[in-house]
């Protein structure tokens, strides 16, 4: 036979502290959105570009019939030995970098740092290096990146000393750059205060003991 049951739900702000830890495990195990870390990559794609990194990209098909290129990022986090960021693309030189960076990213230190680096790299090589950048086994950190490093000389000169490894180490910087962003990102959009607002811009409600409602 049917039965009406009235039960007595509460807003975030409503709930006792303990109560509120519930509540914020519930949406932060089930509602965080899927693709939370979309503004973080975008950004990246923009500073690849300016430092000479050409993303490598694959086509995924989209809901509506069409298709976009998804760009070879990769991460795992965050609080796993092994976890970590890399990339896949190709490396050459980028008239301005150095320039374009500090512009893009005023504050950012590293930033500048890897861009200098690659600047100066080029300029003692004459502009002529070159390389690529592709993952290798099942982790997603800097060393999980192996990075092939040239130089287009039409009269066949060599690297001068320490080119290469410095080109390598900016990659690892770069991905390890990646990986704190994502980080950062994570941790704003799962702390309290975030996770409260999110809750109740989307009017969910709760019962005493934190568990959410219908």
């Amino acid at each position: 036979m049917p039965r009406t049951v009235e039960t007595v739900v509460y807003a975030i702000e409503e709930l006792s502290d303990a109560a509120k830890e519930s509540a914020r495990a519930w949406f932060r195990a089930t509602c965080l959105e899927h693709e939370w870390y979309d503004a973080v990559f975008e950004d990246f794609e923009t500073i690849c570009r300016i430092l000479g990194v050409t993303l490598r990209t694959s086509p995924v098909k989209l809901i509506g019939g069409g298709t976009r290129e998804n760009p070879h990022l990769f991460f795992r986090g965050f609080a796993s030995q092994g976890d970590g960021a890399s990339f896949e693309g190709s490396l050459g030189y980028a008239p301005g970098g150095a320039r374009a960076i500090r512009a893009h990213a005023p504050k950012d230190e590293e930033l500048h740092r890897i861009a200098d680096e690659l600047q100066a790299a080029q300029k003692r090589n004459f502009f002529q290096l070159t390389g690529f950048i592709r993952t290798r086994g099942h982790y997603c950190h800097e060393y999980s990146m192996e990075i092939d490093v040239e130089r287009d000389s039409p009269t066949w000169q060599p690297m001068t000393d320490g080119a290469e490894d410095t080109v390598i180490e900016a990659m690892r910087d770069l991905a390890r750059w990646l990986y704190r962003q994502l980080e950062r990102e994570y941790d704003y959009l799962t702390s309290d205060d975030a996770v409260d607002e999110a809750i109740t811009l989307n009017e969910y409600t709760f019962t005493v003991a934190g568990a959410r409602f219908g």
